[in-house]
């Protein structure tokens, strides 16, 4: 009951246990595939599919107030405790739920759902993807991937401010005096992803096995991680800008692996016997190499001048295109910093969300391999494995808020660097 600051519980002082919140029992979820042989070298397969959102309702609705409750117990500095150990933690102070009817504190932060029932959304997926095989040993696909998901679950804030409301402009202050964040939740997203999808594989045949896929895509939505990240916009003039690239677009995806066992040892093409055999025999060599595109951000501001709580700001875009500089340390610029400005006015800023790209990712891992066969029975195996093999840094986006000294730079990278293993296996 959000229209009277009341939380109200299931099954308690007298309410149903449902509360009259519903969910459907019509998900009807088909699926079909179709796989036709041309000719002796050629398939086409393609297929469509129905999900639902699988999504437990106890994962967004297991923390709000009063399921969850906690109490801060204030020491006088950070040299005192609060109180002796050998007195125990305080009794928790936790509201009486026994009347089903609870009063909502006006700094706690809630989430509920929205409306008279939960929307379960769903994704639809679809393909059409042709296979054909190659010289070489090798089998080569190419095909078109696309999902839609429809009525995807987020949060809305319904407590967020209008432009220039601050905190006294927040729907429930003047009613209750609430300035904390209200979370309407239900399946109200939607998103979508589109790629060009190839591969190309060798079977395993004299000693080599090839695994290589390159993608081409676009995914776009409304908000990231299952929705509870929330909306940058709750300012319903300003919702539509929510709509853009996912924080997970990443265009251009290039994955090649492969293991060799090298031609040299006993059954082998070379070094089959003799010294040369207990040198260079039973060696495999195995490499995963990866090169993708950087993830999308969004260029910042300070939201002093907006003062719309409940509300991201971002910076404008003063130029019409924006430089990528290519800059990595303190003082370089990856992104022309000019091209945006802050906002000093009680307004939202002009540039969207997840405009610009941060660096890519060039990434080698290398493993050697050697057997060394004891008896019949027993085998040891040593194994040396190269993560980041080259020692190739993997750089982080730069400092994207606009008001920060150190806008558009990147100062920090992932934490990757290269890492070498030894290791012993014995197999009997």
């Amino acid at each position: 009951m959000w229209r009277r600051n009341l939380v109200l519980l299931g099954g308690r002082g007298g309410n149903p246990k449902g509360l009259g919140i519903g969910t459907s029992k019509k998900l009807f979820a088909p699926r079909v595939g179709i796989a036709y042989r041309v000719n002796s070298g050629t398939v086409i397969r393609t297929g469509y599919g129905m999900t639902y959102n699988p999504m437990p309702l106890a994962r967004p609705l297991r923390d709000p107030y009063p399921l969850a409750a906690w109490n801060l117990f204030q020491s006088p500095n950070s040299f005192q405790p609060f109180r002796p150990i050998e007195q125990g933690i305080p009794e928790l102070i936790v509201p009486d739920i026994n009347s089903g009817k609870i009063p909502l504190p006006t700094v706690a932060d809630m989430r509920f759902p929205s409306g008279n029932s939960i929307n379960r959304g769903y994704v639809q997926s679809w393909n059409f993807i042709l296979e054909r095989q190659l010289p070489g040993q090798f089998i080569g696909s190419i095909g078109y991937v696309g999902s839609q998901t429809v009525r995807s679950f987020a949060d809305f804030d319904i407590n967020a401010a209008a432009p220039g409301g601050g905190n006294a402009g927040r729907p429930f202050f003047a009613k209750f005096g609430r300035t904390a964040t209200t979370l309407a939740w239900n399946g109200m997203a939607s998103a979508q992803y589109h790629a060009l999808q190839a591969s190309f594989n060798r079977r395993a045949a004299d000693g080599l096995t090839i695994k290589g896929a390159y993608t081409y895509s676009k995914a776009q939505n409304m908000t990231d991680d299952d929705g509870r990240s929330g909306f940058m916009f709750n300012y319903a003039p300003q919702f539509g800008r929510n709509r853009a690239l996912a924080g997970y677009d990443v265009p251009h995806n290039f994955q090649l692996a492969a293991v060799y066992e090298l031609p040299f040892g006993k059954g082998k093409r070379f070094a089959s016997s003799g010294p040369a055999r207990w040198i260079l025999g039973d060696w495999q060599i195995n490499s995963v190499f990866a090169a993708y595109q950087g993830r999308p951000f969004s260029v910042s501001a300070s939201g002093a001048a907006l003062n719309a709580p409940g509300n991201s700001q971002t910076a404008d875009q003063v130029k019409p295109a924006v430089d990528r500089l290519g800059g990595i340390g303190p003082g370089q610029f990856y992104f022309d910093p000019k091209a945006f400005a802050a906002v000093n006015a009680v307004r939202f800023g002009s540039s969207g969300r997840n405009i610009l790209r941060g660096p890519g990712v060039v990434n080698l891992d290398l493993g050697v391999f050697r057997r060394f066969p004891l008896t019949e029975r027993f085998t040891l195996e040593f194994r040396t494995e190269a993560f980041n093999s080259t020692n190739t840094p993997h750089f982080a986006n730069p400092s994207s808020n606009v008001n920060s000294s150190d806008f558009m730079q990147v100062l920090s990278a992932t934490e990757d660097q290269r890492q070498i293993r030894f290791g012993l296996r014995l197999t009997w």
